[in-house]
């Protein structure tokens, strides 16, 4: 207690209500999933519910607090600034710009060719039913969604040293395109359970051929789906960090991982500031996802 107290009496000013919350914060994390476990067994759903957003979102919500802080130091408070949102979109943030410009070309490409293999993915485990191989098939499909993205980014590291394939931008979209499938697939594969064949059939009785229904009747009722699973696979793979290390070569970096590399040597508040950014994006693209899969879906 007293090495405690001779800690508190050196903190000074504005600074001691910042140092303490950085000190305490872990702990009261992990007191809310004790509180939170202790509520649920007695029956405290409601509070047990705000605990658990709490234990999600205080910590991002401290992030974006401090992405305004006037010092470089992040845990400290000394005023309110947005002079880092400047320094990012300014001179100062060159190199952050470049690789959130190389994010955005791999974001772009990656989750535009898993648009289309998600949607042949499931179209095939929704009309098929029964083929040879079928949940092998599923099971390769989706196995990214629960594998962590240590094992997928090491076994695509050794897929590509097998295949004698250099490290660089291609493979890194290669590789987020391999995890960004799974996500499309299940977006368009619930899509495709309350599609009403009835209108194909009807398309076909018309004389249309089966390019023709695909294209005209088809693909426009499950196009909500589609971009949906396209902005969530955009999303996943502007923050990817873990796969992006594994496969990614000299001289091609994302912003992800650049803002990862900072934090690791130093931690600026310009980070802060522009891990406000990825977050608002992030989630304007989930939450798009989730009106466009939305849209035109029967209600229950």
């Amino acid at each position: 207690m007293s090495e405690l107290y001779q800690t508190l009496s050196q903190w000074s000013g504005q600074a001691l209500w910042t140092e303490v919350i950085w000190q305490i914060l872990p702990l009261m994390l992990v007191l809310t999933v004790v509180a939170q476990f202790l509520l649920i067994m007695r029956g405290g759903a409601r509070i047990s519910l705000i605990l658990g957003y709490a234990f999600l979102y205080l910590p991002i919500i401290v992030l974006v607090v401090f992405s305004f802080n006037e010092a470089e130091r992040v845990a400290v408070w000394t005023g309110f600034t947005t002079r880092w949102y400047a320094h990012i979109f300014g001179d100062g943030g060159r190199e952050l710009k470049e690789t959130a410009l190389t994010s955005l070309q791999i974001a772009l490409i990656s989750s535009s060719i898993a648009a289309v293999f998600g949607v042949m993915a499931a179209l095939v485990l929704v009309r098929i039913r029964k083929f040879w191989g079928r949940n092998v098939f599923a099971g390769l499909i989706y196995a990214p969604l629960i594998m962590p993205e240590v094992i997928t980014g090491l076994m695509l590291l050794v897929a590509f040293q097998l295949l004698f394939i250099d490290r660089g931008f291609m493979t890194v979209i290669l590789a987020h395109t391999t995890f960004a499938i799974a996500y499309v697939g299940v977006v368009v594969q619930a899509r495709l359970q309350t599609f009403d064949r009835d209108l194909e059939a009807a398309a076909r009785d018309l004389g249309a051929g089966p390019l023709s229904t695909f294209m005209r009747i088809t693909l426009p009722l499950i196009a909500p789906g589609v971009i949906g699973g396209w902005l969530l696979a955009f999303t996943l793979s502007l923050d990817d960090v873990v796969i992006t290390q594994f496969t990614k070569g000299e001289g091609v970096n994302t912003a992800a991982v650049y803002t990862f590399s900072q934090v690791k040597t130093q931690t600026k508040t310009w980070v802060n500031a522009f891990s406000t950014l990825i977050i608002g994006l992030v989630a304007t693209g989930v939450f798009l996802s989730y009106l466009i899969s939305q849209y035109g879906r029967p209600k229950s």
